[in-house]
């Protein structure tokens, strides 16, 4: 794990020193540290500092969220782009947006949405969650996922709808920030806030894993072990939805990040969720850091999606797993 946690912590010169334009390391630390320097190389830096810490916490918030439904569906194909979580937090941010609300208002419309969502889905997959062979500990893969992408279907819908009535000027940016464009995180002060989020959303999971891990054997063995089983999966629900939530607002509707993250953390440290939870964000914030600098540098200087990266690797994995099923 705290191999991840230092290739996370790597990521950020990387994103700092490379780009369209390279900086040597020397000159990136020195724009870091002296902001305030008219030099090219730290005007470089201070553009490319809150969008790599914003790419970290973006990265990192999708993978502690996917890991989460993951533990809580016991579903390994569970993840909020799947399941319409994205769809719905990014629904809600986009009419914020369309209406001229404020990065706050529009990061709050972001939870709301996420929070509706995953109540939707809760309530209507509600046999298949809480049914007595959920409560055994076994999987309901089919229910949760055909539950979940008619509620992809409904926010893509939702979207269309939104983009249709949205004015002309609006119009370019609105549908380059759907498909996960990290583009326009030049405020450092809201890239800090984000991965202050982050880590409480860290430190949240990280209270409730061992609660977790009684949970994914079955409700009714971990209420007997003394777990307040629907109190400790409300609150990690709307902990999964502040993460997606949040995260959707600052960079739009990122794809299968928090799908390929939990599985690789798994596949390294296994599944105690006091483990699997951390290593998730690390693994995901480097992850999206990567694609983040990939999308600046493969077709420089014109930008890519950063999204769309991550759903051309997600996609052929997630294939994958669903034919191990």
């Amino acid at each position: 794990m705290w191999l991840f946690a230092a290739a996370a912590v790597a990521s950020l010169p990387l994103s700092l020193m490379f780009g369209s334009v390279a900086v040597d390391p020397v000159a990136a630390l020195t724009g870091w540290l002296a902001p305030g320097d008219p030099s090219l190389p730290s005007a470089i830096v201070a553009l490319r500092l809150p969008r790599a810490v914003t790419a970290i916490a973006v990265g990192g918030l999708l993978a502690l969220s996917g890991a989460l439904l993951q533990a809580l569906l016991r579903n390994p194909l569970a993840d909020p782009y799947v399941l319409g979580i994205s769809g719905g937090a990014a629904c809600a941010a986009m009419l914020a947006i369309a209406a001229g609300a404020g990065p706050l208002a529009v990061h709050g419309a972001g939870v709301l949405g996420a929070l509706i969502t995953l109540a939707a889905l809760f309530l209507l997959a509600r046999r298949a969650l809480f049914g007595t062979e959920h409560r055994s500990g076994d999987s309901a893969s089919s229910s949760i996922l055909l539950v979940g992408v008619m509620m992809a279907s409904f926010a893509a819908a939702a979207l269309s709808l939104v983009l249709s009535l949205a004015p002309a000027a609006q119009l370019r940016p609105m549908v380059f920030w759907l498909l996960g464009d990290l583009s326009g995180a030049l405020d450092p002060i809201a890239a800090w806030i984000s991965l202050a989020v982050l880590a409480l959303c860290g430190w949240a999971c990280a209270r409730d894993a061992r609660a977790l891990n009684l949970m994914l054997r079955g409700d009714l063995q971990a209420f007997t072990q003394g777990v307040e089983v629907d109190r400790i999966r409300r609150r990690l629900v709307i902990v999964a939805a502040i993460a997606t939530g949040w995260a959707v607002a600052l960079a739009g509707a990122i794809g299968f990040v928090g799908f390929v993250a939990p599985h690789l953390a798994r596949f390294a440290v296994g599944n105690d969720q006091k483990l699997a939870l951390p290593a998730s964000l690390f693994v995901g914030a480097t992850l999206l850091a990567a694609a983040d600098l990939a999308a600046r540098t493969v077709a420089s200087p014109v930008q890519l999606p950063v999204g769309v990266l991550t759903v051309m690797i997600g996609v052929p994995l997630f294939l994958w797993q669903l034919r191990r099923q």
